[in-house]
């Protein structure tokens, strides 16, 4: 009745009806982004769009905290078996999924059950090597491990983890329905247009770094579909939308005009870098790896292009990351060093008479064209010439799988400017252990490396495994930090707009916001 309810009523009409009980005009905030989410169901993508829509719908056992550590939520406390095989969790009473029914052990269990099942979800490997989960009463739940893996508690704080109630069995659970434990509830989802909520009444807050303990504020939240960077400025400033990406290039002009505030993500977990096709010249060897690393100018780069918006980095984990240490990494980092990038040129026969030939691919938007651009302006003064070809982010990971695998293949080998998003080391698992996210470096002394980040719980054990790898990488050149974050989050938000911020790893957080006046 409920969920017919909510099909059938408008958005303004929702959020009329759910205010109307307090007594208070209802409160309908607009969030325009630059695209749609992929699926509602927290099994069936991998962006960041549809992530962000999951934090509001569902929620997760851990929460993290402003600084991205894990920490209580709907599981009150876990207990970890002595050889580090078994969890149990406690879980939070009361709470309560959309469709009333209570939340207990029976959907975690679902949700594991769920992720390991026919149709698996795209991010499995993340849950971890989990061979059974056992409910030992409605909020006890206990599960099981093959081998110890140190990202557990970790991945359980994030929005792929996302609980899901067990009453989501109709086929169109991800699209026209979704039931969870959120802030707010799916009224409708217009694919390519907008994606309407209501908020959960019966929402309590157990982890999330916000002030209210309770339901949201606002009674409608509206994620509408913008992909025009000057459509959502004018709507911003109509007050037709409250939040949404400015132009990257207006923000300081916004900045100065006072009449927006510009809300810059941190802690983002994304990080940008460079990665070579290794499988054949130039870039099977080393050297033509370091020089490309040598020969640019990351900090140079981005402060012409970015403004002080993004940071260098020198890491293969993103700052905010655990293993993150600038200090640490810069050690085995490659500072601008022109004269070494054409010595090591020199070396492999290359010179101003014959300089090396490549590609470089980079994906859309934000500015990276003219990134580019300087990057191979740089390049050229080393003795690198560097085409470069533009694509949108999916063909680029394509286009990077088949050069790594094609060997035979008699072109010079490219290099990219890859970005990933993550909120725990076990990142560089997925990237570099065999066979890797895109086939490319891998051999079996990083592979035993990598596996050690995974089956070490203890932090600080884990630590130095994870810098081992981080050295390892930037030794061989494999992965080359240039600056973080990768993507523009950056946020401009209506004056009357309040209490709005973005948790950590880019979840942003609406249930302290309000609107005045």
């Amino acid at each position: 009745m409920r969920t017919t309810r909510k099909r059938i009523l408008g958005p303004a009409l929702v959020a009329a009806t759910l205010a109307s009980g307090h007594g208070v005009a209802a409160q309908e905030l607009v969030w325009a982004r630059y695209g749609d989410a992929d699926s509602l169901d927290p099994h069936r993508a991998t962006s960041t769009l549809s992530m962000q829509v999951w934090d509001q719908i569902y929620d997760t056992l851990l929460a993290f905290d402003m600084e991205g550590t894990p920490g209580p939520n709907m599981a009150t406390s876990w207990e970890v078996s002595e050889d580090g095989l078994e969890y149990t969790f406690a879980l939070a009473d009361g709470i309560l999924c959309h469709d009333g029914t209570p939340f207990d052990a029976n959907d975690v269990k679902f949700t594991i059950d769920r992720a390991f099942g026919d149709n698996p979800s795209l991010t499995r490997t993340s849950w971890g090597p989990i061979t059974g989960v056992e409910v030992l009463d409605p909020l006890s739940v206990k599960v099981t491990m093959s081998s110890k893996f140190g990202a557990f508690l970790p991945f359980l704080a994030d929005s792929f983890s996302s609980m899901v109630c067990d009453t989501n069995t109709a086929d169109t659970f991800g699209s026209s329905t979704a039931i969870g434990t959120g802030p707010f509830s799916l009224v409708e989802w217009v694919k390519g247009d907008q994606i309407v909520l209501a908020k959960n009444p019966e929402f309590t807050n157990l982890g999330d770094p916000v002030d209210n303990p309770g339901a949201p504020y606002i009674d409608t939240l509206i994620i509408r579909t913008v992909p025009e960077p000057q459509t959502r400025l004018a709507a911003l400033r109509t007050g037709e939308v409250h939040i949404a990406e400015p132009p990257f290039d207006d923000v300081p002009a916004i900045q100065q005009s006072g009449d927006l505030d510009i809300i810059v993500a941190e802690n983002t977990g994304q990080d940008v870098f460079w990665e070579f096709t290794v499988s054949r010249p130039p870039f099977d060897d080393i050297r033509a790896r370091q020089a490309v690393a040598y020969g640019t100018d990351p900090q140079m780069a981005i402060d012409i292009i970015y403004s002080g918006l993004t940071n260098r980095e020198w890491c293969p984990v993103a700052r905010g990351v655990f293993g993150n240490d600038q200090e640490f990494c810069e050690q085995y980092g490659y500072p601008y060093d022109p004269d070494k990038a054409m010595e090591l040129l020199a070396e492999m026969g290359y010179g101003p008479d014959n300089p090396l030939e490549t590609t470089m691919f980079v994906w859309t938007g934000g500015n990276r064209h003219k990134l580019a651009e300087i990057f191979q302006a740089q390049l050229a003064q080393v003795g690198i010439n560097a085409a470069i070809e533009i694509m949108d982010i999916g063909t680029m990971n394509a286009r990077v799988k088949e050069q790594n695998e094609s060997p035979d293949d008699p072109s010079p080998g490219t290099f990219d400017m890859m970005t990933w998003s993550w909120y725990d080391p076990d990142i560089l698992y997925q990237l570099w252990h065999s066979p890797g996210a895109y086939s490319g470096f891998q051999n079996a002394e990083l592979d035993a490396m990598l596996e050690e980040t995974r089956t070490t719980i203890e932090p600080g054990a884990r630590l130095e495994k994870v810098q081992a790898v981080i050295k390892y990488l930037m030794e061989n050149a494999v992965h080359v930090g240039l600056y973080s974050p990768g993507w523009e989050w950056v946020f401009a938000v209506r004056p009357e707009v309040e209490g709005f911020k973005i948790g950590p790893f880019l979840h942003p957080i609406f249930t302290d916001v309000k609107i005045e006046g």
